[in-house]
């Protein structure tokens, strides 16, 4: 996109920036809740509600991920889980009326203070670097050495990414490690930059529970409560990711399995630390201007 036809000023970036605003009071609040003893889901619940209250939705459900934990954990219906003595990354993200924010924090109850810096450290760096014209393989390199200084590894496998309209991963990719095929940034484009640091080797696989789906087509299905779940979906998260828990209809897990088995959703599997090490998190999402970039969720 030309510099000529970004209007910083137009309802897009104005919602984008409102957004942000609100996740950034949620990111704080939130994370001063994240005590040891304090319930998974009642943290979750609050971030979510909160953000109702501040006037956007959420983007996706709250992510609490502990200890090897990188992505995609949310609390279950009902969960009774508690923190302890802990790593735990929060990720949280609001809409407006499509547009997106997507921010991430370090809570650190685990005694690996350096470990919870690195990530953050990686993601001002990398952040200083944004301006247009920059390669995404750069800023890769850039959160690698940073990562690396600590003595930790970068998590190879997980990227930060745009934030399109209704669309929470579209291109460019912001790799967190030194890559030669990188993407040049441009004036307008929406990133959310995602450093990930592990004491471990620094990938991630999948594990076997799902709590997280997201629309994969339209589709019918006989069952009632499958046919209920589904409006809601297609009405009220559009393509965004859901939770279980959201879900109104009498047996959610039930029908998810129904809507699973139709390819009408598809679920997203908890992302594990693959030799079970700790991982931290940071993360902003940032619009690429003329002369460098506007963090919305600071």
């Amino acid at each position: 996109m030309a510099e000529s036809e970004v209007d910083f000023d137009s309802e897009k970036y104005e919602k984008l920036r409102e957004a942000g605003e609100i996740l950034s009071k949620v990111r704080a609040e939130t994370a001063d809740r994240v005590e040891v003893g304090a319930s998974h889901l009642e943290i979750a619940e609050y971030a979510e509600d909160r953000i109702r209250e501040l006037g956007g939705k959420p983007a996706f459900p709250v992510n609490i991920s502990i200890d090897e934990e990188a992505a995609h954990a949310t609390p279950s219906i009902g969960d009774e889980s508690t923190f302890g003595e802990e790593m735990i990354n929060l990720d949280i993200g609001v809409c407006i009326d499509g547009w997106l924010a997507d921010t991430a924090i370090t809570v650190d109850h685990s005694g690996n203070p350096e470990l919870a810096e690195a990530p953050e450290q990686a993601l001002e760096a990398a952040i200083d670097m944004i301006e247009p014209g920059v390669e995404t393989g750069d800023i890769g390199a850039e959160i690698e050495d940073v990562i690396t200084s600590y003595g930790y590894n970068p998590v190879v496998n997980l990227t930060g990414h745009g934030l399109g309209h209704w669309e929470q991963h579209t291109s460019p990719t912001i790799p967190n490690r030194a890559v030669s095929q990188g993407t040049t940034l441009e004036v307008g484009d929406v990133v959310a930059i995602e450093p990930f640091a592990t004491d471990g080797g620094g990938k991630v696989t999948e594990g076997a529970s799902e709590e997280i789906f997201a629309l994969e087509r339209e589709g019918s299905v006989r069952n009632r409560d499958a046919r209920k779940a589904l409006e809601q979906i297609t009405e009220e998260f559009r393509t965004l990711p859901f939770a279980t828990r959201w879900l109104e209809t009498s047996r959610p897990e039930m029908a998810l399995r129904r809507l699973k088995r139709n390819d009408i959703v598809h679920g997203y599997p908890v992302l594990k630390e693959d030799e079970g090490c700790l991982v931290s998190q940071k993360e902003h999402t940032v619009i690429v201007t003329e002369d460098g970039c506007e963090v919305t969720t600071a």
